[in-house]
């Protein structure tokens, strides 16, 4: 995607500031009307949450205790996998973000809930919600556009080692709780600071952030399969976890990555962003910068809620529970204004997130003048791109970034 503002054609370009604040003030209303409506009702759903989870999740390992029975393997492993799932996205993600701080209850508050993930809260905590939420889709900002390791725009200038990223997106979506530990602790920098001039924060940071990996480690992977030996279970208790562990990963990443990559999803260039951002301003970028997930009650509860990730950048600290209540108040918004509410289908979102990770690890234009007839022409063309020199490569990139210009000039036609 190319940054919104330099799009030949700025979806936000019919706005007056006066359009952005009034815009602003109607979404505060939203908000406003919700915080004032919470109850017991929001208490009892995340409770009920809560509870449900633990149960499953203890029903879950009691049955792979004899898990070398075939269907008790595949009932354990499903029902471990649902309540990490759960424990992650609806109560954990949530919970950290404070939207049931209200309750003050202690066992369901931002500053003592530990989710069941290798990230600590704390870190987690600091580049999602400081870092994510305060500079959503901020190209160069936000590291979870592309956590740092993934190209993310086509002004982003192409390297050979980016055709690679499909592969690495998807080793990172199997491992996704490792790569969010890394990227909490931005460790490929920290790495690359020599140890004596690494912060004394990093160090704790990573000390217990290790600490943390080796408490679930144990859990899953000791404890666990140790209680099914007795069953000759073992081996087929340390699987299920595992197995567990790889679905809940990659569900999250799917998920996540529905909210921000799909094509369509804007960007935007840090020094388009005003020094004092006004509250219309910040909201306007989460409606562009995010795009939601349409379906079933169950599957938003799965998601946690974050299948309304619109609603959920434009009112972080709201229970997840209210997202489809205020859903269709926020739609109407963006339709007064004229703006994209961009929402799809779990498959359709995924697909296009992966096109968009796919397509952008080709130089610009590349798949967009590539055929069947002339893919052996198209290949030599990345091979000379990819052995090239930098000056090299940018004059084909210029070249090839022309063609794919007059070919979509030639479709207009």
């Amino acid at each position: 995607m190319t940054t919104i503002t330099n799009k030949a054609q700025n979806p936000t370009a019919h706005l007056s500031p006066d359009d952005i604040e009034a815009l602003g003030a109607e979404l505060d209303a939203i908000r406003q009307s919700v915080l004032d409506a919470r109850g017991e009702t929001d208490a009892a759903y995340i409770r009920t949450m809560v509870d449900v989870q633990r149960k499953l999740e203890l029903g879950s390992r009691a049955v792979l205790l004899v898990s070398a029975f075939p269907p008790a393997w595949l009932l354990g492993t499903a029902g471990l996998a649902v309540a990490k799932i759960l424990e992650n996205m609806e109560i954990g993600h949530n919970v950290m973000h404070g939207q049931w701080d209200w309750m003050r209850d202690p066992k369901i508050h931002s500053t003592t809930w530990e989710w069941d993930n290798a990230s600590t809260a704390d870190g987690w905590k600091h580049s999602h919600n400081e870092v994510h939420h305060t500079y959503t889709n901020i190209v160069g900002k936000d590291n979870d556009l592309g956590y740092g390791i993934m190209r993310v725009d086509e002004e982003q200038r192409w390297y050979p080692l980016y055709l690679a990223q499909p592969l690495w997106n998807f080793i990172n979506a199997c491992f996704f709780e490792y790569g969010i530990a890394a990227y909490d602790l931005e460790l490929g920098r920290n790495l690359r600071t020599p140890k004596e001039k690494r912060s004394e924060e990093f160090k704790r940071s990573l000390t217990n952030t290790l600490k943390k990996i080796r408490k679930q480690a144990t859990k899953d992977y000791v404890i666990n399969p140790a209680l099914a030996a007795p069953t000759g279970s073992f081996l087929p208790a340390l699987a299920a976890n595992f197995t567990a562990n790889v679905i809940r990963n990659i569900w999250s990443h799917s998920v996540i990555m529905c909210g921000h990559f799909p094509e369509g999803v804007e960007t935007f260039e840090l020094k388009s962003i005003p020094e004092k951002e006004t509250r219309g301003e910040w909201y306007l970028r989460q409606m562009l910068g995010s795009a939601n997930i349409s379906g079933s009650k169950l599957m938003h509860i799965m998601t946690g809620n974050l299948s309304h990730q619109i609603e959920h950048h434009l009112f972080p600290d709201l229970p997840s529970s209210r997202y489809a209540e205020v859903a269709p108040q926020v739609r109407a918004i963006f339709e007064k204004y004229g703006l994209n509410y961009h929402s799809a289908p779990l498959p359709q979102q995924v697909a296009s997130a992966w096109h968009r990770v796919v397509r952008l690890s080709f130089p610009n234009g590349w798949l967009a003048t590539t055929n069947a007839k002339n893919l052996p022409s198209q290949l030599k063309l990345l091979y000379a791109m990819t052995t090239a020199d930098k000056r090299k490569r940018r004059v084909m990139q210029r070249l090839l970034e022309s063609a794919a210009a007059k070919k979509e000039m030639a479709k207009a036609a």
